[in-house]
């Protein structure tokens, strides 16, 4: 394989931009310095692109303070978004005392870089004969959590699990990721300090910056997915952010509102639901209702869904250790988490082992068996 055809690759797959030219190599069947050109010339290319669309913003910017005769000294402030097919546009808003020109170019800057498009749209040719959905699923991450990692470091963790169970799904024919967020992703409501219901929680950086982190965070996990299949992403709310996950849900629901490659189901139901050929899952954090009552929770509230299949489960949070019930046929699965323990659980004597875990569903004959990531420390 020569370079060029590694940087075909890179660009149908952008995904593997993430992994270093070690795992690359191994991909691909190539030398570990090939891949390791290829992917710094890749990212400088990709780089470049972005750099040119941010000068653009920044010289209307400048033209439109010339032709409307708008000295720099009297900018407040500049409003921005983005419009439907995708165009930065601003208004400026003018005052005696203003901001210094400077600023609000780098903060047009900062603006065109976080919507610039970095990844392709995915064109999917290939023929499925065995297809599966594949169902990432780590919930309870509590992102902003006082743990002695730093959010950096969470981060990296997260899509390390998310990246490594997606490789040893790679044998199956997935033509869906499932990936349900949320069920306490942020460890508390903000400003408060505290989980909905008030308990008072230790977080390690502040409101904004955690929700502002964590939904980002969940971007980078939906395109790395998207650029293999298309993602169905379930918002689950938590105990400790059940305001907070509504809001990254609707921001990721405008995020990705042109994307055809992911949907976004962030209902106001505290309970979602999922279909595929036989199998019905539902989505639910778990702290509320008990689980022998889920099985008529779900014939009651999607009776339709509920009489089409024949494979159900029901997939909870909260517990962040795995727990394997069934009830009239269907199995009540509490699923294990990645979160790391704070001292409060230590000083208690809790210990559940970090572990991710992916599922995967065939269409016709239901869950086929689960694939697990392990987390150290």
């Amino acid at each position: 394989m020569t370079k060029a055809e590694v940087k075909y690759f890179l660009s149908q797959k952008p995904g593997y931009l993430k992994v270093g030219p070690d795992k690359l190599s191994e991909r691909l069947d190539c030398s570990v310095e090939m891949c390791k050109s290829a992917l710094e010339e890749v990212k400088l290319e990709m780089k470049e692109e972005v750099t040119s669309s941010n000068e653009n913003v920044i010289s209307e910017f400048e033209e439109f303070l010339d032709k409307n005769n708008i000295k720099s000294e009297d900018v407040a402030s500049v409003k921005f978004w983005q419009t439907m097919s995708g165009q930065q546009r601003f208004s400026v808003v003018t005052k005696k005392d203003g901001n210094n020109v400077d600023e609000i170019k780098k903060e047009i800057e900062d603006f065109a870089s976080t919507y610039s498009e970095l990844v392709p749209k995915v064109l999917r040719t290939n023929k499925l004969y065995d297809p599966v959905v594949c169902e990432v699923s780590l919930p309870d991450i509590h992102y902003g959590k006082l743990t002695g990692y730093t959010l950096g470091e969470i981060e990296e963790q997260f899509m390390a699990v998310v990246i490594d169970l997606v490789q040893k799904a790679s044998g199956f024919e997935i033509e869906k990721f499932l990936l349900p967020i949320g069920n306490d992703g942020m460890n508390s409501e903000g400003l408060r300090g505290t989980t909905t219901k008030g308990t008072p929680q230790h977080d390690s950086a502040g409101w904004k910056e955690t929700f502002r982190g964590y939904w980002k965070l969940m971007v980078r996990a939906i395109d790395y997915l998207k650029s293999m299949a298309p993602v169905h992403v379930v918002v689950v709310s938590g105990n400790h952010d059940y305001e907070r996950m509504f809001y990254a849900g609707d921001v990721l629901s405008g995020w990705y509102r042109q994307d055809d490659n992911v949907t976004v189901d962030n209902s106001d139901s505290s309970r979602k639901y999922f279909e595929y050929g036989s199998n019905m899952i539902m989505f639910t954090h778990g702290d509320k209702e008990k689980p022998a009552d889920m099985p008529l929770i779900m014939a009651t509230e999607k009776p339709e869904m509920f009489a089409r299949t024949q494979n159900r489960e029901t997939h909870c949070g909260h517990l962040h250790k795995e727990m394997v019930n069934e009830y009239r046929g269907v199995k009540v699965r509490f699923i294990p988490s990645i979160c790391p323990n704070d001292e409060w659980h230590k000083q208690m004597g809790y210990k559940a082992k970090r572990t991710g875990q992916a599922y995967i569903w065939n269409r016709l004959r239901g869950l086929e068996g689960y694939l697990q990531t392990n987390v150290r420390g």
